[in-house]
């Protein structure tokens, strides 16, 4: 996996700010401009589905809303056996503003989730702030659980291929960062909904914030997610006038409720020891457990936020090949 560089900068360009061109941006990630025009520079290369980092998982493209421009990226590993496998409906990062299925470092490390934890993988191509604020992208990923349980009701599916191997009571929400803030927000809609159920949730290093600052998000600050971009992240994401106390960000602002009312057998919570959101993660699956819920966390020591997808190193790759071997351990339990 090639390591990925930049420069994360929420401060402005004075002359731009004076002539009021630009009101946001994180360097070398994202600006928008004054009247709603949004840049991202292309940081990361996006590559089609039909780049094989890995020849035993196919991997397809599937609209899930042709309307919407809702769709996904679909990993399917050979199986050697008739078993049915977990299915993990995956969300990827970017702070809800940058990100995409077909960036080449999800492809790659969702190619590998799918082949060494053997089960199907359906990232989610979700609607990206500021042009879509939350809940869009909650929507997006509750959208996409209601299709695929319509998909598997439905005889005469295109995607019965793949969705015949898979084993539906087996179904996990998943996602790192801004994704696994979205994976835990559409799987506390679905507890409310009697009709869908979910096995568990996957939660890797899961974008939560607050207006009180915690210490490891002034002690990390300068690793790949730092304190002001992450700040530039909510205010353009989070519904006009709120601010990081509002429960998209602070799911933990309204005491335990949200967290006693979800319903899964279990949660693993990988957090990275030297992130910005490590203080958060761990107090948000301290109070996980404290709700009654069986929570599996695991410390991954001497990284920061997103190694397992923007670094090369021989420790981030060890450390994220210890990853996988969580998240298999988990899906089959």
């Amino acid at each position: 996996m090639a390591a990925i560089s930049y420069r994360q900068n929420s401060h402005v360009n004075n002359t731009y700010q004076q002539k009021g061109v630009i009101t946001e941006e994180i360097q070398g990630l994202i600006r928008v401009h004054r009247d709603g025009h949004v840049e991202r520079p292309p940081i990361v290369p996006c590559v089609s589905c039909s780049s094989q980092p890995c020849r035993s998982v196919t991997s397809r493209d599937i609209s899930i809303n042709k309307e919407t421009n809702l769709w996904a990226r679909l990993y399917v590993p050979a199986s050697s056996n008739t078993k049915l496998i977990p299915l993990l409906i995956y969300f990827h990062g970017g702070g809800f503003c940058v990100g995409s299925a077909s960036w080449s470092c999800y492809h790659e490390f969702l190619t590998n989730v799918a082949s060494k934890a053997n089960c199907v993988i359906l990232s989610v191509e979700y609607h990206l702030a500021p042009e879509s604020r939350l809940p869009s992208a909650y929507e997006d990923g509750f959208n996409t659980v209601m299709w695929l349980k319509q998909e598997s009701l439905n005889t005469s599916s295109g995607q019965k291929w793949w969705l015949s191997q898979t084993n539906l009571s087996s179904l996990y929400l998943a996602g790192d960062s801004a994704g696994a803030n979205i994976a835990f927000n559409v799987a506390s809609r679905i507890s409310s909904n009697t009709s869908l159920s979910l096995r568990g949730i996957i939660l890797i290093q899961p974008f939560f914030g607050g207006e009180e600052r915690t210490i490891s998000e002034k002690q990390y600050s300068n690793q790949f997610l730092s304190l002001s971009a992450s700040d530039t992240y909510w205010r353009l994401s989070l519904p006009l006038g709120a601010n990081r106390d509002h429960h998209y960000c602070n799911p933990l602002v309204n005491g335990f409720s949200k967290l006693r009312d979800l319903r899964v057998s279990g949660v693993l919570v990988c957090v990275s020891e030297l992130d910005i959101m490590r203080d958060r993660n761990l107090g948000f699956s301290d109070a996980l457990a404290r709700s009654g819920k069986k929570v599996e966390t695991v410390m991954f020591k001497g990284v920061g936020h997103a190694f397992q997808i923007l670094t090369n190193s021989h420790l981030s790759q060890s450390r994220t090949q210890e990853m996988i071997n969580h998240i298999k351990s988990f899906i089959s339990q």
